[in-house]
């Protein structure tokens, strides 16, 4: 508990550090009158795509829950509660906290461990492969200007889905990846690496599935690209929507760095990195950045009311991943 917790304020600290440094660079007081004018009814309909976005995400859960618990399948209310429980929760954690959340909650409705933590890995990897395909084909098809790196980033997110290809679909990787489970210290830790391998690998069989929640992932990120737009709006950045085609998703991309908490300092570096190339100031990047991540945690406030009203709300276990156990 004390390492989770120093963890925790270290990434705090990152994450204000860099706010900090940031916001001190790109003229607070100019970020403020842009805040304060900002434009009532783009922002309501940036919330309105985000509620929207949210619903897909859960969606795209259920999709990958069903062929591992055909035979005993979990409550649909209780996989859509513990969603959204997840990702309110998940607004205090590193990126990847919510995730834990979510497939530690499950083992309450007898999903199995591995199971539930490999429907979660595989929906941040779909996640994070539509990412890319969207980011690629904006680059491909539209003209705008990025800054250098952009391809830098691009690449080092797509070897990490490659390599989660290789280890679903190719027999030779799976039995590297599974030798190297064997050698891994502790008896624990090996059964657990091989019941989550084998949970990953199943989807294997279910080319289906994997495509349709891919396509409804990049639903969700273009829905992310028109919610960043109207914030753009909101504050009277006028910037062609292929612009931010081409930006969010690599700034997506840096802010799934599990290194601060909801995606702030890395966020707002992001912001200015890529708007910044065309154009854009960096008060109208810095409080677009913040709109962007406030957006996010409105998203999240569904989850907020489920998780006062209680029922599923995650026990304190599940808030410490990194020391309990995530297999049953």
């Amino acid at each position: 508990m004390t390492k989770l917790l120093a963890s925790r304020a270290l990434r705090l600290a990152v994450a204000a550090g860099l706010t900090g440094i940031i916001l001190w660079k790109s003229d607070p007081s100019a970020i403020a009158r842009l805040a304060m004018a900002a434009s009532p009814a783009w922002l309501l309909w940036a919330c309105a795509l985000v509620l929207f976005d949210r619903a897909l995400m859960a969606w795209r859960w259920v999709l990958l829950l069903r062929p591992l618990t055909a035979d005993a399948p979990p409550p649909l209310g209780a996989v859509m509660r513990v969603f959204f429980i997840s990702t309110f929760v998940g607004t205090a954690l590193p990126s990847v906290g919510g995730d834990a959340v979510r497939a530690l909650s499950m083992r309450r409705h007898a999903v199995p461990g591995a199971t539930a933590v490999a429907s979660v890995a595989m929906d941040r990897a779909l996640g994070l492969v539509a990412i890319l395909l969207l980011g690629l084909a904006s680059l491909v098809a539209f003209t705008a200007p990025v800054p250098r790196g952009v391809f830098v980033v691009l690449l080092l997110g797509g070897l990490a889905s490659l390599g989660l290809a290789l280890v679903i679909f190719s027999d030779a990787v799976a039995s590297l990846a599974g030798g190297l489970a064997a050698r891994l210290p502790g008896a624990w830790v090996r059964r657990v690496s091989h019941s989550l391998l084998e949970a990953v690998r199943s989807y294997r069989h279910h080319h289906g599935i994997l495509a349709t929640v891919t396509a409804v992932s990049v639903g969700v990120q273009i829905l992310r690209v028109l919610q960043a737009w109207c914030l753009g709006r909101a504050l009277g950045i006028e910037l062609a929507l292929t612009v931010y085609f081409v930006s969010i998703p690599v700034i997506l991309l840096i802010m799934l760095l599990p290194i601060t908490i909801s995606g702030l300092g890395t966020g707002q570096a992001a912001f200015l990195w890529t708007f910044g190339a065309a154009g854009v100031s960096r008060p109208e990047a810095f409080a677009l950045s913040v709109l962007f991540i406030a957006l996010g945690i409105v998203g999240n406030l569904p989850g907020g009311l489920l998780y006062l009203s209680g029922g599923d709300a995650p026990a304190s276990s599940a808030a410490s991943p990194a020391t309990k156990s995530t297999i049953s």
